[in-house]
């Protein structure tokens, strides 16, 4: 098999250098630039993450500035793009390489491995394609290529079954060209080899060494245990505005820990609320409300179901840990989870056309 998979390399090496898209932190792949695409894209497809990416190394351009920025700016850098621990885990590395390693990143797999948030993949990609060091970087899409080219029926979400591919992958890595090989084997499984549907394998380079493909299953892998069905919960999102003399929205900080840490959000409570209710539950005496057409937001373990209210207020002095802002102060510096899209850009329109 490690005979076969080997024989297949310098195909899908040529392949790569054909097809390869122009992506901006492929085009000048410097340690910090690596870093930052890797840990935007654990999460994010790639067209969605390259308008990130660029407003963030304007902003943030070397690890120093990414160490010394403020939290609330750093988060509404990251507005949009979720999973919030990652950006939290990217700052606080930044910090680490500042001060075990004068602000270059190692060129060293381990010492990467022992920083903030960086996990055996991100490792592996920044010392691969950075540095030319000859590790792999197996994510969910160079598993799920290796599992069709060996026909691996185990678990993909075991440990054992990754390590055993991780294996695999370590054993045709070419020592002369390593950063190539993962780009070109996290590319195939992007564009090729995909989930959740029939592989291209009639443009793949590796189609004549694939196993699953001889043996016609490749659409049955990678094997994967059923997913945990997740929790669902009623909330009521209260959007409430001031307007005199300048129109304003309330936003609260959510805890410090646990979901969307630090984050602002409209106030909200659990359970589906009407107008007045809402109202009373923050001891307010609207001028006008509005029901809010109802939004859904998904999180890996967790759905909100929530229903909408809009209260116009008089101006009030904000209770601690909560603020009055205008449109243009919450756009620039209040980072709002995409959870509250739907509210926000209501809210948005509204405050704009009072502004």
């Amino acid at each position: 098999m490690m005979k076969t998979l080997h024989s297949g390399v310098p195909a899908l090496l040529d392949w790569y250098c054909a097809v390869r898209r122009p992506l901006p932190f492929r085009e000048n792949p410097t340690p910090y630039r690596v870093w930052v695409s890797e840990v935007m894209l654990q999460q994010t497809r790639i067209e969605a993450a390259i308008p990130y990416f660029e407003r963030f190394m304007d902003a943030l351009p070397t690890v120093a500035d990414l160490a010394a920025t403020d939290e609330d700016r750093l988060l509404k850098l990251w507005e949009g793009l979720g999973y919030y621990s990652r950006v939290r885990n990217l700052q606080k590395a930044a910090q680490q390489v500042m001060e075990r390693h004068g602000g270059e990143l190692p060129a060293d797999y381990d010492q990467l491995l022992a920083l903030s948030g960086i996990g055996e993949y991100t490792a592996g990609a920044i010392a691969s394609i950075a540095y030319g060091l000859p590790v792999p970087a197996v994510d969910g899409n160079v598993l799920r290529v290796f599992a069709r080219l060996t026909a691996h029926r185990g678990d993909v979400l075991k440990p054992a079954v990754r390590r055993e591919l991780r294996e695999v992958v370590c054993a045709v890595l070419p020592k002369d060209a390593p950063g190539l090989f993962n780009e070109a084997v996290m590319e195939l499984g992007e564009t090729v080899c995909l989930p959740n549907t029939q592989p291209h394998c009639e443009v793949c380079p590796l189609s004549a060494v694939c196993a699953a493909h001889a043996a016609g299953i490749e659409a049955e892998l990678p094997t994967r245990a059923a997913p945990k069905p997740r929790r669902i919960e009623q909330r009521t999102v209260v959007c409430v505005t001031t307007d005199e003399p300048t129109p304003r929205v309330w936003l609260r900080k959510r805890p410090a820990t646990g979901l969307l840490a630090k984050l602002w959000e409209f106030p909200q409570v659990e359970g589906t609320l009407s107008a007045a209710e809402a109202a009373a539950a923050f001891d307010l005496q609207p001028k006008t409300t509005e029901q809010l057409p109802p939004a859904k937001h998904v999180f890996s373990h967790l759905e909100w179901q929530m229903t909408g209210v809009h209260l116009t207020v008089a101006p009030f002095d904000p209770p601690a840990g909560t603020v009055l802002v205008t449109a243009e102060e919450q756009r620039t510096g209040h980072a709002l989870p995409g959870a509250f899209a739907a509210y926000a850009a209501y809210l948005n329109k509204w405050l704009s056309k009072r502004e």
